[in-house]
């Protein structure tokens, strides 16, 4: 049996089934985001800088570099 649905509560569901979509992808777009900004920033930086990141790094850390 087909169950009657006004137009408002079909919208409404539509703009639910929307706004759950939205909040799955949101997180992978951010990460996508966030990667393509690592990576050009990387990518213009100078090695020497990269290299005194990296160190800098392995000291916060506790790794041993020495």
């Amino acid at each position: 049996m087909h169950t009657y649905k006004p137009a408002s509560s079909a919208k409404a569901s539509e703009a639910s089934a929307i706004s759950n979509a939205i909040l799955v992808a949101l997180p992978s777009l951010i990460a996508l985001a966030l990667a393509i900004g690592i990576i050009a920033v990387i990518g213009f930086a100078g090695s020497e800088m990269l290299h005194g990141a990296a160190h800098d790094l392995r000291h916060a850390s506790g790794f041993p570099c020495h």
